[in-house]
């Protein structure tokens, strides 16, 4: 299952958008370099506030360039970073990858799938309604979200558009993504 790199975002300060960049580097154990939510602890503001020494399972954030044709058919307009996201992806069904999954981008990055982006009523802020677009439920109502996934940085390394992502599966039983 591969894919490639459509975009890169990061931002320094607390924002919901993140601005497209270049290139990121992405640091190990950390996450992406000058970016508001890297760290070896919990950055996200509400995880904070529960426990500031929770390990940091959400350092970079990925989703899939596909949902924004999915909402746009709807008549949502999101383009790269508006989601908060670091990289966008086209090609790679993230939300279908198991726990554990690694993701080989470029060069020498390596990312480790920590599970789904539980989306907020951030997302509403954005863009009025979006939030039921990217989490819903399916046909036996158990929830699904769509707002990408959550990974810890194994190895770092410089990430660009149009670097290739490949997913190496973990061994063993996989286990399904839950929020994080």
């Amino acid at each position: 299952m591969n894919g490639h790199v459509t975009a890169v975002s990061s931002n320094g300060e607390y924002s919901f958008t993140k601005p497209n960049r270049d290139s990121i580097t992405l640091l190990t154990g950390l996450g992406v370099e000058g970016d508001v939510h890297a760290g070896v602890t919990v950055r996200h503001r509400s995880r904070v506030a529960q426990d500031p020494t929770q390990p940091n399972l959400r350092q970079v954030h990925l989703i899939h360039e596909e949902l924004f044709a999915e909402v746009g058919a709807d008549g949502f307009e999101v383009a790269p970073g508006e989601l908060g996201e670091n990289i966008t992806t086209r090609g790679i069904d993230l939300l279908a990858l198991p726990t554990g999954t690694l993701l080989r981008i470029g060069d020498s990055a390596v990312l480790q799938v920590t599970g789904l982006r539980n989306p907020c009523r951030q997302i509403d802020h954005f863009r009025d309604g979006l939030l039921k677009r990217v989490v819903g439920r399916d046909e036996a109502g158990r929830v699904v979200r769509k707002a990408g996934i959550m990974t810890v940085v194994r190895e770092g390394g410089v990430v660009r558009p149009g670097d290739t992502v490949e997913a190496e599966l973990p061994s063993g039983p996989h286990r399904p993504l839950e929020r994080v």
